[in-house]
């Protein structure tokens, strides 16, 4: 059953990859996105990481996708067709595709996994936390705060061009 299960959430994740980049509808290209977001996020819990999964679902799917809803409904007409892309800019990326595709299996074919020989301690949920909070050992204090003070911009900017667009609609 888990296998079915992989394999599902796996063709739904490429098909909602491929339909976020492809669709001229931005809103349904946001949509696109929390399911490709949240069919990740099914994966982890079927491999039983149910700590990333939490966090995939709470920070990508509850705040980035939400944030960018928001974005894509206050900037633009969500109903309206994108412009379709040129020659130039399909060749662009098909090419830039290839090279990071070939990059990628480059990368994970070219190393040997070898399993470790050291002993692996399960971690707690006390030292999750404790790594979370430090902000010298290798701690995620910082990169969660500029993150935030990055989404915050992107919001502020986001209202100020809504607040343009309105007025020159008036």
């Amino acid at each position: 059953m888990k296998a079915i299960l992989f394999y599902i959430f796996s063709v739904l994740i490429l098909a909602c990859g491929i339909f976020t980049v492809t669709s001229r509808k931005i809103y349904r290209a946001a949509i696109f996105l929390l399911l490709t977001v949240v069919s990740v996020a099914a994966l982890y819990f079927l491999m039983e990481y149910t700590f990333l999964g939490v966090v995939q679902l709470v920070i990508y799917a509850g705040g980035i996708v939400v944030l960018i809803l928001f974005a894509v409904l206050l900037t633009h007409d969500s109903g309206s067709l994108l412009p379709p892309l040129g020659v130039k800019r399909t060749v662009a990326t098909f090419a830039l595709t290839g090279t990071g595709l070939t990059v990628f299996l480059y990368t994970i074919l070219g190393r040997k996994v070898e399993p470790g020989s050291g002993e692996f301690n399960e971690p707690s949920v006390k030292m999750i936390g404790g790594q979370l909070l430090d902000l010298y050992n290798f701690g995620f204090v910082l990169p969660f705060e500029a993150i935030s003070i990055l989404l915050l911009a992107a919001m502020v900017g986001c209202i100020v061009l809504a607040m343009k667009f309105s007025k020159t609609m008036n």
